[in-house]
């Protein structure tokens, strides 16, 4: 049961694609989310 839990959550937030937000998984979204906050924190 635990491996099975760990392959949906692997699935949930790398492969599943999200069309609100651009048809990108999770993860990558969340990726390019943090690096604009750092790139307005350099020009700020």
């Amino acid at each position: 049961v635990e491996y099975a839990t760990l392959e949906w959550v692997d699935w949930f937030n790398h492969r599943r694609l999200l069309e609100p937000i651009g048809n990108v998984p999770p993860v990558e979204f969340e990726e390019g989310y943090y690096r604009q906050q750092q790139e307005s924190a350099m020009v700020a």
